[in-house]
């Protein structure tokens, strides 16, 4: 008969630094597989309703099921791309326009910086052209690598596509794995970790859709109204860049502003920023916890830890993934015994001060 021995503390925290240092290793050296199957997992589950939809009701084959997911799905994806390619084919027009304002916003700052701080011109435009000549070099080279980047996403894409297809149609067989991984005893709490998960994903996946519509929605109505230039193409970027929490809400409000300023005057570009944030306190306050927030309950904290873990690891395909990836953790430290507290330290406080000062008037209460 086996016993189980408990290690010291010591030897428990070595062991568990040394998994997670063999984790980050693993998931960095081969971040060209898990990548796109975690993609892939995560638009199987995202088309999963839809597949199911089709087997029993339109009596369609696996294969055709599969198939016709993820020929709707990319017919999806490439008309939003298609839209946002006009926008952008508008917005390079007007880009000689947008040099002369640059160049003249220049020169006012180069007037300024040899009043202020008595820098001469011939100091300045030295230090610039240095500066210049390595970006211009560091440009070079990025573009001697666009069309490898471009074949790499590419290929990365057409894999995601062939993980998805396989994965809806290999499901079931996935399933049946991953169950028989575990006892007996275990396979019921497997199972109700595994549907949970799918639901979370699923929940998350179609909020996020559903939140960058409508802050599309709302970020181009109020630019347009605004009167500001490229308010279509300003309010797409701003709802796809607020994916990425906390971090990509702000890049988009600086890149706005500049846009404008450049287009019309400082206080334009202030009111659209403006404008901007306040969208996104109120998405982040009422929208996002009604929309996405209910099943991914993650504190602050630990969301941006998971983004930043995520760009380290994989880049920006990373900071998208981790956040889910940090909901399926939590789900599984819920159910297993002696992970408690990880699932604790990722979640939020749900204590409502004045209910538990009730509970515990309750508990006095005779």
């Amino acid at each position: 008969m086996m016993t189980s021995v408990k290690l010291p503390f010591y030897a428990r925290l070595a062991l568990t630094l040394f998994a997670l240092v063999l984790a980050f290793i693993i998931l960095k050296e081969a971040s060209g597989i898990f990548i796109p199957l975690t993609f892939a997992l995560l638009v199987s589950i995202l088309l999963y309703p839809f597949t199911k939809f089709l087997e029993n009701k339109c009596h369609f084959g696996r294969v055709y099921s599969a198939i016709t997911a993820v020929v709707l799905f990319v017919a999806a994806l490439f008309s939003f791309i298609y839209f946002l390619s006009i926008q952008v084919f508008g917005f390079s027009k007007d880009i000689p326009l947008l040099k002369t304002r640059f160049q003249e916003m220049f020169s006012a700052l180069q007037k300024w910086l040899s009043y202020k701080l008595h820098i001469t011109t011939t100091q300045q435009t030295t230090y610039i052209n240095r500066s210049v000549n390595s970006i211009i070099e560091s440009m070079a080279h990025s573009i001697s690598n666009l069309l490898t980047s471009m074949a790499g996403i590419l290929l990365l894409f057409i894999f995601i596509l062939i993980f998805t297809f396989f994965m809806l149609y290999h499901r079931r067989l996935l399933m049946k794995f991953v169950l028989h991984l575990f006892s007996p005893v275990h396979r019921e709490k497997v199972n109700e970790v595994i549907s949970e998960t799918r639901s979370m994903i699923n929940s998350y996946v179609v909020g996020l859709v559903i939140e960058m519509v409508v802050i599309s929605i709302v970020n181009c109505s109020m630019l347009a109204i605004m009167g500001i230039q490229y308010a279509v193409l300003l309010g797409l970027m701003a709802a796809v860049l607020n994916i990425i929490p906390y971090l990509g809400i702000y890049t988009s409000i600086v890149i706005c502003m500049l846009v404008t300023f450049a287009n019309s005057n400082g206080n334009m570009a202030l009111e659209a920023g403006i404008g901007m944030f306040v969208v996104h306190l109120l998405d982040s306050n009422i929208l996002f916890p009604r929309i996405v927030g209910g099943r991914v309950k993650m504190n602050p904290f630990i969301t941006i830890v998971a983004v930043i873990i995520g760009e380290f690891l994989w880049g920006v395909p990373g900071m998208f993934l981790f956040i889910p990836i940090t909901g399926i953790i939590k789900l599984i430290c819920e159910r297993v015994e002696g992970l408690e507290a990880w699932s604790i330290l990722i979640g939020v406080d749900d204590t409502n001060p004045r209910e538990s000062k009730q509970k515990k008037q309750k508990k006095i209460t005779p």
